[in-house]
């Protein structure tokens, strides 16, 4: 996560292998966009031109294809050797940990090799988030690449009741991989300045660049005065990358991994029903969902972006099945008799929808609506609502107060901790004193 996590969690992510821990706590520094004409970003020279990494000749062997494109060097450091000991100390755990990037560790490898960049840089996801696209820290950074939300806004990641740029594995991946390159850049070529920076904010590496340059004293990584945390960060990196390169040597045993890819990019050309696009796929809608965790509802956005990820061997069944498609069975629907004293407030809270949603789909100019007729209702993918019946479903927001749990929650609502997870899309049971939770009950 960039510059929010602290020196605890750092050493818990160490001891199970490099995980999520939502446990972190944001910093006060925020990540800003640099200021217009910044010296800094002015006089960093452009990123060196190098020729382009060759592919491995072990063409089945990710691992090998990935070693192949270090260029961070074997750094003899004690912070490093500290980290491999924390991280070889656990041989299984980081495997299942490594284990986890298996869908997208070829996407991210192509794209920092596209780069030009080290490709000791596609392991960082195993140190933000556990290559866990939904994982989520209690202070709200998400995805495989640990964005706040501001810092994703900054970077072009939409986020909105649709849908979270954070947590798509392709468009984190361009936002994470070109602000690198820019850091890259900020910091004169200096990689491990970068990543700092990626951790810390950018201003936090520069204030540290210019007091040791103002003091007379070297201005690498190693000698900079930076927070606890990011002193520990670039070292876990180059420790982990230096297990994958030896993996014999401290005992850790690398899960198999194709050196081709796993997902591919599919246009769909418009707002599309997830479960829809699950049945021509020939897939559950679980796993289509498990590939699409950027979409927060049961249907792609309405304005986009208007792609899928797909296994590759489902692309071409869906291709053609999608052609053939009627405009009119893209979206699923019910229909609502509007009652008296219903409101559209009402209606769109029962069903899980947006208002906006809700005038959309039915033409609607105001919020007026009237008693006798029926609305078009978006169905949500992830259970069918039987609108004929009298029980309604109530979506309420609760306020997590100091003392509560996930399980104390779950008895005073009569509902399950684990829905209350998914509903919420928690990486674990903690929470926090004034976080707010989506709670789903039956009235």
């Amino acid at each position: 996560m960039i510059h929010s996590r602290s020196l605890t969690v750092a050493v818990l992510l160490l001891v199970v292998g490099c995980q999520t821990n939502p446990t972190r706590k944001a910093p006060a520094l925020a990540i800003h966009p640099p200021p217009a004409g910044s010296a800094a970003l002015a006089a960093a020279p452009p990123e060196p031109e190098r020729p382009p990494v060759e592919e491995a000749k072990e063409a089945d062997d990710l691992w090998r294809a990935l070693v192949s494109g270090y260029r961070l060097g074997r750094v003899e450091n004690s912070a490093v050797e500290r980290e491999v000991e924390r991280l070889s100390a656990h041989p299984d755990a980081l495997s299942r940990q490594l284990g986890r990037g298996e869908p997208y560790l070829y996407y991210i490898l192509q794209e920092v090799r596209k780069r030009r960049m080290p490709t000791e840089i596609a392991l960082l996801p195993c140190i933000e988030s556990g290559f866990r696209p939904v994982a989520y820290s209690r202070h709200g950074a998400a995805g495989l690449w640990q964005f706040m939300p501001s810092t994703g806004r900054y970077l072009g990641l939409k986020q909105d009741w649709w849908y979270d740029g954070r947590r798509d594995p392709i468009a984190s991946t361009e936002a994470a991989l070109d602000y690198l390159v820019q850091l890259n850049r900020r910091f004169d070529g200096d990689w491990l300045l970068a990543l700092a920076a990626y951790n810390a904010g950018g201003g936090a590496v520069a204030r540290a660049v210019r007091i040791n340059r103002e003091k007379g004293e070297s201005t690498d990584f190693w000698s900079l005065d930076l927070p606890r945390e990011t002193r520990r960060y670039v070292p876990r990196l180059l420790a982990l990358a230096r297990l994958i390169a030896e993996p014999a040597a401290h005992g850790v045993h690398l899960p198999q991994i194709r050196n081709d890819p796993r997902f591919a990019k599919v246009e769909v050309g418009g707002q599309l029903d997830l479960k829809v696009a699950a049945r021509l796929a020939e897939m559950k809608p679980e796993a289509l969902i498990a590939l699409n965790p950027g979409f927060n509802r049961w249907a792609t956005h309405p304005e986009g972006p208007h792609y899928l990820l797909l296994p590759v061997e489902k692309t071409e069944i869906f291709r053609r099945r999608l052609e053939k498609l009627p405009p009119e069975q893209r979206m699923r629907w019910t229909r609502h008799r509007i009652r008296r004293g219903e409101t559209l407030s009402g209606i769109a809270r029962r069903y899980g929808v947006t208002v906006a949603a809700l005038m959309k789909a039915n033409h609607l100019r105001s919020h007026r609506i009237r008693a006798g007729r029926n609305m078009l209702i978006p169905l949500s993918v992830s259970a069918p609502i039987e609108a004929a019946t009298p029980v309604a479903r109530q979506r309420l927001e609760y306020r997590v107060r100091k003392g509560d749990s996930l399980y104390r929650i779950a008895r005073q609502f009569g509902v399950r901790v684990r829905d209350l997870m998914r509903w919420n899309r928690l990486a674990s049971n903690r929470l926090r004193p004034g976080q707010r939770l989506t709670v789903i009950r039956a009235l």
